[in-house]
């Protein structure tokens, strides 16, 4: 865990992997609009990381998410599996099966792919969300506090469960 602390608390001094002026430039809106339009730009960010510049990478994405959704998860698991073996820079894909191993309590794997998740997107706030979740489950509320003000400090708009 304290590796995925040492990459949220990094966050800003590190690059995303895949460089993307249009994702700077919705993650600047975001961190001045109104809270009437943040829900809109945080819903572009998400297509931006939904998207691959291969599309068949993100096409498989579509199809494990949607197999996720309908509780396919070995099926998702293996798509997601295949797919960064071919698009191992992909951090949505990583993200979607941190998200797979989570609800399906495979804690150690979870947080093998939320660390790989913020080591290619820094500014990944839905990692550091689900991080703190984990965190919070494990009794480290410190540590999940930490978490969130980061997820904050990037989506200030952010609706935290409690």
């Amino acid at each position: 865990m304290f590796e995925i602390l040492s990459l949220i608390a990094s966050y800003r001094l590190r690059r995303p992997a895949r460089e993307c002026a249009f994702l700077d430039e919705l993650f600047r809106r975001l961190a001045r609009c109104a809270p009437v339009e943040a829900l809109a730009t945080e819903e572009r960010i998400w297509d931006v990381w939904m998207h691959h510049p291969h599309s068949g990478a993100a096409r498989e994405l579509d199809l494990a998410t949607s197999d996720i959704a309908a509780r396919r998860y070995d099926i998702a698991e293996t798509r997601l599996t295949r797919l960064l073996r071919c698009a191992p820079d992909f951090a949505e894909a990583w993200d979607k099966r941190a998200a797979l191993y989570y609800m399906l309590g495979r804690d150690q794997e979870c947080l093998h792919d939320l660390a790989r998740t913020l080591e290619l997107e820094p500014r990944h706030f839905g990692a550091m969300l689900h991080f703190a979740e984990i965190l919070r489950g494990a009794k480290a509320a410190a540590e999940a506090r930490f978490a969130l003000q980061a997820a904050r400090s990037i989506h200030p708009h952010l609706t935290i469960p409690d």
